[in-house]
């Protein structure tokens, strides 16, 4: 690796960074923490075209981390639905009202690791991007530039973490994270990696081999095992009956359509509307989707021509849009 690996990689962002609405270009004014954890925790297994638009309408409406701590939990929760991985809606809620108690962001990634939520890597990048500490930021898209770099077919997350320190300069290390994420986003990618536009080509041990599509070696998939549910749809007067899932579990604190566990056996009905398959974490879901005339559970009747700010995750908004047609 050259000595100047670094430099010729942040005046490549310099010159192509992408401007997004949680970042600030390189030698612009210095980051918002709120901004830059936000965005961290909304990122996660969530693509930048998805949280583009669902981060500026959540800033609009809570512009600081104290807005955000003061808000109400189901406002926050329905403003997250669609966005995924809803125990990260709750750990946002509860460092939110931690950060406002301390009147600050840690600025250290080892303190802001104490704070709810906050991951090895999330904790990194804010501890690179705003406040400027050199740490290893080891994204996915990261980890595919180092394996590249190095020729490396299935590093340990010690040993990425470790080259990424070694490459990441004492000063700008903040724009150096988003540098790498940026290359590894847009010229590194996992298929048709755009060698020729890379400024790293001349210190990349897999671009030399021929094959870099083949670094770092593709982990087997692993099989879900299948799960069967029942939504029920109530309709009346323009209005449909919905319920809040428990505060704990999958989808928890989030507004849904009525209906029973979740379990391993599939059972057929001839109130069916209709099927929505949806893939968690763990395992997949057919969620059947029926018609009832009488509530059930404790809930509220929402207007369905309002049905859109219902905050309703995507499963279950994917089913109101089956019953909604049949």
């Amino acid at each position: 690796m050259t000595a100047n690996a670094a430099e010729r990689l942040l005046q490549h962002y310099v010159d192509n960074f992408r401007r997004l609405p949680w970042r600030v270009g390189p030698g612009e004014e210095a980051p918002d923490p709120y901004r830059v954890w936000l965005s961290e925790v909304m990122l996660q297994q969530t693509t930048v075209a998805t949280v583009t638009p669902r981060f500026e309408r959540f800033v609009a409406r809570w512009p600081t981390i104290e807005g955000l701590a003061a808000a109400k939990d189901e406002d926050i929760l329905s403003e997250w639905a669609g966005l995924g991985y809803y125990a990260r809606a709750r750990n946002l809620i509860a460092c939110a009202r931690e950060v406002a108690r301390r009147r600050a962001f840690p600025i250290t990634a080892d303190e802001l690791r104490e704070l709810p939520g906050l991951g090895e890597y999330t904790a990194a990048s804010v501890a690179a991007i705003a406040f400027g500490e050199r740490v290893p930021v080891v994204d996915t898209n990261v980890a595919r530039v180092i394996s590249r770099l190095y020729r490396l077919t299935a590093p340990s997350k010690a040993e990425l973490q470790r080259l990424t320190l070694k490459l990441t300069p004492a000063d700008r290390p903040g724009d150096f994270a988003q540098a790498m994420m940026d290359l590894g986003a847009t010229i590194c990618r996992p298929k048709a990696p755009r060698c020729g536009g890379c400024p790293l080509r001349d210190d990349c041990a897999a671009h030399a081999s021929g094959n870099p599509e083949a670094f770092p070696a593709p982990k087997a998939k692993k099989v879900r095992p299948q799960r069967y549910g029942t939504a029920f749809w109530i309709e009346r007067d323009g209005e449909v009956f919905l319920v809040r899932r428990p505060a704990k579990g999958l989808l928890g604190g989030m507004a849904a359509l009525p209906g029973g566990d979740w379990t391993d056996t599939e059972e057929s009905s001839a109130a069916s509307l209709g099927t929505v398959a949806h893939i968690f974490t763990h395992f997949r879901l057919d969620l059947r989707i029926e018609r009832r005339t009488e509530p059930v559970g404790d809930g509220w009747w929402h207007p369905l021509d309002k049905l859109d700010n219902a905050g309703l995750p995507t499963l279950y908004r994917r089913a109101a849009e089956v019953a909604l047609a049949a």
